[in-house]
């Protein structure tokens, strides 16, 4: 283990036992019909750690992530912000309490420049008219100096000519723009090269610096690894496990994902096992 590693585990483990969550779900169920995407779900997101939502295709993230945000409601379950019990109706809902998601497409409008798309439907007016464009464009430069953003040209620039490594790191500046305590990143360096990969990831990391809470969707176990203080793995629908990064290992992770976990991974060996048995002495 690297001594960055160390030093974040042990700092994890200094301030983990004395918080609230920021968020914390109980016994969540969601259904489609006769499909079960969620049973049964447990799940804490501590303040100021960086928690990796992790699970196969179909495991259920997607859909616990919109029930944070708002764009689904569960059947059953319980979901309590900051210790008080909440009911998240909608997106404006989740935008109140601090919470805001960067979603895989980032939702920014390409023809449009920096400074539009980071102030996208809550413009700020300078009358009932006008504009503040003076306003926004010192707004969004703070924004994106705090986060140490300094690739992008000009914040003037249209989002078309963005890499991805740019695009999403706007997409993030935005995010944190209104108050937010809890941003949520889906698969925020999927489809990126190695050094924009990187960018990323020290983005999430400052946002961890600045004591915003983080939950990060994403199949990258390399990335999870590399910045995540806590993982949770959901399986078909369960919360299967959710423990320190120091707790785990990529092994592991990969059978909770896979499997259920290593104890399922077992029986299904052994099952196999019986069954060659069964035809080898038939």
């Amino acid at each position: 283990m690297s001594d960055a590693t160390t030093a974040r585990t042990a700092a994890v483990a200094e301030r983990e036992p004395s918080e609230t969550p920021v968020l914390s779900i109980r016994g969540l169920d969601k259904h489609f019909g006769a499909v079960q995407a969620l049973s049964k779900v447990d799940l804490d997101l501590p303040r100021g750690q960086v928690t990796a939502l992790c699970g196969d295709n179909g495991a259920g993230k997607s859909v616990l992530t919109k029930i944070i945000a708002g764009i689904y409601q569960p059947d059953h379950g319980q979901m309590t912000w900051e210790g008080h019990p909440v009911h998240i109706r909608n997106a404006r809902d989740a935008a109140r309490l601090g919470i805001e998601t960067v979603y895989q497409d980032l939702a920014l409008a390409d023809n449009l420049d920096i400074v539009q798309n980071m102030f996208l439907g809550r413009e700020r007016l300078r009358n009932a008219l006008l504009l503040n464009e003076d306003d926004m464009e010192r707004a969004a430069r703070e924004t994106l100096d705090s986060l140490r953003v300094t690739t992008v040209r000009s914040i003037r620039q249209p989002v078309a000519s963005l890499s991805g490594g740019q695009r999403q790191s706007v997409a993030v500046a935005k995010a944190v723009m209104w108050n937010s305590k809890l941003v949520i990143l889906d698969e925020p360096t999927a489809a990126l090269g190695v050094v924009q990969t990187e960018q990323v990831l020290q983005l999430v990391r400052r946002l961890r610096d600045r004591g915003l809470t983080v939950m990060m969707i994403s199949h990258n176990l390399n990335d999870v690894f590399d910045v995540a203080d806590r993982i949770a793995v959901l399986y078909l629908g369960r919360m299967v496990v959710q423990d320190r990064v120091s707790a785990l290992d990529r092994q592991r992770v990969v059978e909770y994902m896979t499997y259920g976990g290593p104890e399922r991974l077992a029986l299904k060996m052994k099952a196999a096992g019986a069954r060659e048995s069964d035809r080898a002495g038939g």
